[in-house]
């Protein structure tokens, strides 16, 4: 009994330990990002010359509406382009889209990848432009989105995230979804920022620097997680990504179960994958030159998703509990308690204000089920990140106001 109590013992200290130090890192940031907004991005607000790049698989039901949509910008006509990049749409589709005031670059590919559209468009667009915005082929920029991005910025800046928020509430996973990005927003991009570190690329809703982009999508190779390597390349690099919290990019949020579980599988295995890839590079960078910016990105995903950390606190914390107070181990109880409070805290300062309301009760329902999609998508996360998996989307109409 005693050798159980040993092995108990030894992996508990372990998860404590792992647990503690992603908790606190999401307290820190989360604190952070309540601090007061620093403005350190503020250009000569002269109109910049933009390319928005919308590279879509398959979105014959949405991409018409959403390339009109992307075209009703406050913002100087003849200083901007949306680039509809077309793979694998139908001839009726790209028959409407040509009717449109815009760019339409059809590409094809035997294994189709966003970064693979994206390189090929920089290959066919012209050099006039001085920055590119990059979306998904599901979103909607508010009306002043380029104009604010343009007015804040200004010479050096390589890369600007947007505030990336839901476009869509109406069932119960896509409530979970929208929450778990905006604490995101919270910790990772806001709170970053406010400690003086780059904020995190999403993938879309994202401005970069037009000619340093072109050079720089040739030589991401990611069929999943490709926002992942364009900033772990940039941070390695010594640049800094800043964050805009008032320029909006609505995203459509998961609807499905089904939905909510590839996606996160495929998160989870790019996830998994450049940590591999690149933590002990980041370690050998920050000893060797003291770049605490790549080796912080590699150390992010350590982190757990969001969902299930709150599984592991609402399920695996109470086990522990009991079998700490069942062998009157109470020191353990006490550890366990403080770290149940600790990630529980950083996540509740993390969602907006105006999540909390009836809807959220009817999402906290479904949590559940959203824990165990979590785990099943840890355990078959395996060639995730070797093939694409396409996310159909099916809105283009926001339903929320921020």
């Amino acid at each position: 009994m005693d050798w159980l109590i040993h092995i108990f013992n030894v992996l508990q200290i372990i998860m404590w330990i792992y647990l503690a130090v992603i908790g606190l890192y999401l307290l820190i940031f989360a604190i952070a990002s309540l601090l007061p907004l620093k403005n350190d991005i503020l250009g000569d607000g002269s109109p910049k010359r933009i390319a928005v790049l919308i590279p879509g698989y398959k979105e014959d039901n949405i991409i018409v509406d959403i390339a009109r949509l992307a075209l009703n910008q406050n913002y100087p006509r003849d200083y901007y382009d949306v680039v509809i990049i077309a793979d694998s749409f139908k001839p009726e589709t790209l028959q409407q889209l040509r009717q449109l005031p815009i760019k339409l670059l059809e590409v094809s590919f035997e294994l189709s990848t966003k970064a693979k559209a994206l390189t090929e468009a920089m290959k066919q667009l012209p050099d006039n432009y001085e920055l590119c915005v990059i979306l998904d082929a599901d979103n909607v920029m508010e009306p002043d989105f380029l104009k604010k991005i343009s007015q804040a910025w200004k010479p050096g800046m390589l890369a600007i995230q947007g505030h990336r928020v839901a476009k869509n509430m109406n069932t119960p996973f896509a409530i979970l979804d929208a929450i778990s990005e905006e604490i995101n927003n919270q910790v990772f991009r806001r709170g970053h920022r406010r400690l003086g570190l780059s904020a995190a690329i999403i993938g879309s809703g994202v401005a970069f620097d037009y000619r340093y982009f072109k050079e720089l999508i040739p030589q991401v190779t990611a069929v999943g997680g490709f926002d992942k390597e364009i900033e772990l390349k940039m941070l390695r690099d010594g640049h800094v990504i800043y964050y805009l919290h008032d320029a909006y990019v609505f995203d459509e949020k998961v609807q499905k179960p089904e939905t909510f579980h590839n996606q996160r599988r495929r998160w989870l295995s790019a996830q998994f994958h450049y940590f591999r890839k690149y933590f002990l590079s980041s370690v050998g960078y920050f000893f060797r030159k003291g770049n605490i910016e790549y080796f912080n990105k590699a150390f992010q995903f350590l982190q757990l998703p969001r969902v299930l950390l709150l599984g592991i606190v609402s399920i695996l914390l109470p086990i522990l509990i009991i079998l700490n107070y069942v062998i009157e181990q109470y020191y353990w109880i006490d550890r366990w308690i403080l770290l149940g409070i600790i990630i529980i805290f950083a996540i509740w300062i993390s969602v907006p204000r105006k999540f909390y309301n009836r809807k959220l009760l009817t999402a906290i329902m479904h949590l559940p089920k959203g824990i165990f999609m979590m785990f099943l998508s840890l355990i078959k996360i395996k060639g995730a990140n070797k093939k694409f998996i396409h996310t159909v989307h099916e809105t283009t109409h926001t339903e929320t106001n921020n």
